[in-house]
This record gives C-alpha cells, sequence and structure tokens, in this order.
C-alpha cells in the first residue's frame, strides 16, 4: 500500500520536530508575550503601546550558500543565528525594533537532529535580538530537494515611530561615518568564497584544516555568525545620536550605504582606517581578484555603518563597547551626486 511516508513524507518524525520547538520557544524570554501561544492557525503579537503614528517594518531574507558550508562539515549550530541577524539587522538600521519573527525550513527529508540544531540557533539569535519566535514552517519536500538538502529563510516585522525613522532625509553634510566591525564574512559573498576557496575539490578536508592566519579551522572561520547589532541601534536610536544606518550585505559597502544617500551628497570612504581580516586577504590572493571587486562583493570587515553628527562619536562608541562592537570612523558625507567613493587602499 501507497502512503505519504512512503512518497517521502514523515508526518511522525514532523510532529517530533515540532514538539522539540514548541519546548524551546516555552522556555524564552519572549514566550509570554505570544497570545495564545504556539500551534495555532496563525501567530498573535500585540501591537506596543506608546505609538502615535506606528509604522510596521518588515524584511525577508535567508542564509544562501552559507548553508553548504554547514552542511559539508555538519555544523548547524549557527546558521539559525546568521539567519535572524540578516533579517533583524535589515529592519534595525531603518530605526525599528524587531516584535516577530517566522523562519521557513525547507527539507528533502527530515533529519531531527540537524533540524533541532538550526532551530536552537535561531531560537537563540531571536533571544539577542529581543524578538519574538511567532511561528514557522518546516516543509518536507522529496523529489524538490535530495534527502540532505535544505534551505533556510526568515521573517521579521518590526515597529517604529513615523517621526523617528532613520534614512536618507536625516542625513547632513559633514555627517560622520563610522564603522561597526563585522564577525568575518557573515551570510554574503559565500558563491565566490567557495569557488576560490575549493574550486579544487576535497571541501570537507580544506573546512577542517587548521589555518595559522586565521587562528581556526576555515571551516569555523566561514560559519562565524553574523553579528546581531539590533539591540545596540535600538539605543542608539533611542538616544538620537544616529541619523541613518546601513546594514553592510549583498553588494558590499558601496551597495548597501548608497541606500542612506541623498541625491546631493556622496560618502567618501578610507579603507585604511580599519584592518581588513585575514578571511577576505586568503580569498583575494587565492583567487587574484581585484580590490573593487572585493568590496563590491563582501563586507571587508565592516558590517554596518553608521551616519551622526560629530558630537554624538563618543556616545556611540561607548554604546557599541558595552554591546561588544568595535569601532572605527571610516568616512565622512560630502557634497556630490549620492555616489559612494571608496579611496585607494595604501
Amino acid at each position: 500500500m501507497i502512503s505519504y511516508k512512503s512518497a517521502g513524507v514523515n508526518d511522525e518524525k514532523a510532529e517530533t520536530l515540532v514538539d522539540i520547538i514548541n519546548q524551546q520557544i516555552r522556555k524564552t524570554s519572549f514566550y509570554k508575550k505570544l497570545y495564545g501561544g504556539i500551534g495555532f492557525f496563525g501567530g498573535f503579537m500585540p501591537v506596543p503601546n506608546g505609538y502615535k503614528k506606528p509604522f510596521f517594518v518588515s524584511s525577508c531574507d535567508g542564509v544562501g550558500t552559507k548553508i553548504l558550508v554547514a552542511k559539508e562539515i555538519e555544523k548547524y549550530d549557527t546558521i539559525g543565528i546568521d539567519l535572524v541577524a540578516m533579517n533583524c539587522n535589515d529592519i534595525a538600521v531603518c530605526g525599528a525594533k524587531a516584535l516577530f519573527f517566522l523562519d521557513y525550513l525547507a527539507v528533502g527529508k527530515l533529519k531531527i537532529e540537524r533540524e533541532k540544531k538550526i532551530i536552537e540557533g535561531i531560537v537563540k539569535g531571536c533571544e539577542i535580538a529581543h524578538c519574538a519566535l511567532i511561528g514557522g514552517e518546516t516543509a518536507q519536500m522529496p523529489g524538490l530537494y535530495s534527502d540532505d538538502e535544505f534551505d533556510l529563510a526568515g521573517f521579521c516585522v518590526g515597529i517604529v515611530e513615523k517621526k523617528e525613522i532613520l534614512g536618507p532625509s536625516r542625513v547632513n553634510e559633514d555627517d560622520i561615518l563610522l564603522g561597526i566591525y563585522s564577525n568575518g564574512i557573515h551570510s554574503n559573498g559565500f558563491s565566490l568564497a567557495r569557488k576560490v576557496l575549493f574550486g579544487g575539490g576535497r571541501i570537507k578536508g580544506a573546512l577542517l584544516r587548521y589555518h595559522e592566519s586565521l587562528g581556526r579551522s576555515l571551516g569555523e572561520e566561514l560559519l562565524r555568525p553574523t553579528y546581531i547589532y539590533s539591540t545596540m541601534l535600538s539605543e542608539l536610536c533611542e538616544k538620537k545620536l544616529i541619523h541613518a544606518a546601513a546594514h553592510i550585505t549583498g553588494g558590499g559597502i558601496p551597495g548597501n550605504l548608497v541606500r542612506i544617500l541623498p541625491e546631493n551628497f556622496d560618502a567618501e570612504i578610507d579603507p585604511n582606517t580599519w584592518n581588513i581580516p585575514k578571511i577576505f586577504q586568503l580569498i583575494q590572493e587565492k583567487g587574484r581578484i581585484k580590490t573593487k571587486e572585493m568590496f563590491n562583493v563582501f563586507n571587508m570587515g565592516i558590517g554596518l555603518i553608521l551616519a551622526c553628527s560629530e558630537n554624538s562619536v563618543a556616545d556611540i562608541k561607548a554604546y557599541s563597547q558595552k554591546h561588544g562592537f568595535r569601532v572605527v570612523k571610516i568616512g565622512n558625507i560630502c557634497k556630490g551626486k549620492g555616489k559612494v567613493k571608496i579611496l585607494k587602499r595604501k
């Protein structure tokens, strides 16, 4: 007799995974915020009090082919953190506070221990971001994915008072640009990194090999989780210390910093002001990649850029250090045509 299970969909395992997820969520600090708990057709979250003209801000993102690195060495405990970071950081640079998060995990075949590690990372990320994990979907898709394949996406919704929305309208001439260091590659540029680092095969061996220059194995370096900047950004917004912020993801500094520029201003970035991490040097040297291309693909060591006035710099540095982030002045805003100019490295 043909059954759903024989077709590749295991409902028993799915129920086991749901129980595991529910147990993890019930232990979190945000569970008490959920109206009706977990498991209904939709997730409920009350609208916070104190807003006069609230705007909801949403984001949808994934972690790209970083998944393939995790899969190769079977290390799944950090990509869930990446997923939360990619979404919560994107709404935080708009001035919004994250309210709730949902995940979508699609698999060829359920593997409880793997899925458990991924969800644990998502829960941990939500705790760091002060964001409620309100629901999600785990989809079994035999035939679309092979047994070992999976993909991961996240969805985040936040809230901001209209008058406190960050962006180009707040940026002024002579604003200072502060760079907040990244935790390595984060979650963008992995297709290029994999092509350069593993083009000759033997991927697992290369990932597990210790690199003296990195101080860890290549796999450990590549899977360092994306920093979650959202809690720090919320504090900076509350203190009205920043005019705009850019999350440096796909497109690098040029492709993301341009989003916060008014049409009549340029951003000048001096790449000599910070130490570019060894992993980017390794990729550039091995792949013989032009510096311009590196900056167009990778964050190059800067995961977040803040535009602020000169008299806010000291306070911003203090808040950044409080949250464990390193900050450096990397440039400034000047008259121009809405372009990002990266000076030459010495």
